[in-house]
């Protein structure tokens, strides 16, 4: 799934491609892509995108009037920019939306269908998409504290609770737990000052060296590789290689569709997690999708 980084990449290359542009038609080629009736799609053809913007995990296309477009990638959601007009592939194509310097394709490669695109009007059918949580880059070590200890979590839940935390996921959440030392299975309420700090602390490198890191990489390109899984990584992805700070495998725990992948030297004093334990631990604390933990409701109160 497109995490906060992956966003702001799409964000970065399709902005000198699209804002100022007007949208001349868009092309559904999946009828369970489109999720939202009102305003039609007809209303959003014709207008102007004034910025892009991202909500959580979500792109957002400001339009001309007080109109919006959402799209969520979801796990296997990808962005493609094609010559003008471009054919929606076949198998993998959901969508296209029609610019006069190029074409913006959606394509998903999985049989499930889960990408999901709306239309709405005015920032109040906006707030609707946001699901609450705070950004991770914008916040100060206090509220960042105050969000994560709110309620009582596994730190893994913790961070990629989009209620808590705007736009962590899977992938980059285990390099942050890798970066501050720490198991993915301790509980938000026990830690400590010292390694909320480095929790803190490491949230921010991470996301932030990344997000320079995949634009440095890609330059004007429109990023044609968008993955959950990269040779620069320590931990996510890594099962079996050598830790890059301790040497030790990278060990790895499986709950329901997810993988989690740390460092039993550098993050748990050498012990192994079981996955039995973790589906002990979790029972209540974690749903069994991804899709699961994305849609679901507001902010805990």
């Amino acid at each position: 799934m497109p995490e906060l980084p992956d966003i702001e990449l799409y964000l970065s290359a399709l902005r000198p491609r699209v804002v100022g542009q007007v949208l001349k038609e868009v092309r559904l080629a999946s009828p369970f892509l489109l999720r939202s009736v009102d305003p039609p799609l007809e209303e959003v053809v014709g207008k102007r995108v004034i910025d892009l913007n991202r909500l959580g995990k979500r792109l957002v296309f400001v339009l001309e009037e007080d109109l919006f477009i959402v799209l969520h990638l979801m796990i296997a959601g990808r962005l493609r920019w094609k010559a003008v007009q471009a054919k929606i592939p076949g198998r993998v194509g959901l969508a296209a939306f029609d610019f006069s310097g190029g074409t913006l394709i959606v394509t998903e490669a999985s049989k499930k269908k889960r990408a999901a695109l709306y239309f709405c009007r005015g920032a109040e059918a906006l707030d609707a998409h946001d699901s609450g949580g705070i950004e991770p880059l914008e916040i100060d070590f206090k509220a960042f504290c105050n969000a994560l200890t709110e309620h009582n979590h596994t730190v893994k839940r913790g961070l990629t609770d989009p209620r808590i935390f705007s736009g962590i996921g899977n992938a980059y959440s285990d390099e942050i737990l890798h970066r501050a030392k720490l198991s993915p299975l301790i509980w938000t309420q026990r830690l400590g000052e010292e390694q909320l700090r480095r929790l803190y602390d490491a949230t921010r490198e991470v996301l932030q060296q990344w997000v320079t890191r995949l634009q440095e990489q890609n330059g004007e390109e429109f990023p044609e590789k968008v993955t959950a899984f990269r040779p620069e990584m320590a931990a996510h992805g890594k099962y079996g290689e050598p830790c890059p700070v301790c040497g030790d495998p990278i060990q790895r725990i499986v709950f329901a569709d997810r993988e989690t992948n740390y460092c039993a030297t550098c993050q748990t004093g050498g012990k192994l997690l079981a996955d039995r334990s973790l589906s002990r631990l979790l029972k209540g604390d974690w749903p069994r999708s991804l899709e699961e933990l994305e849609s679901q409701g507001p902010k805990p109160l």
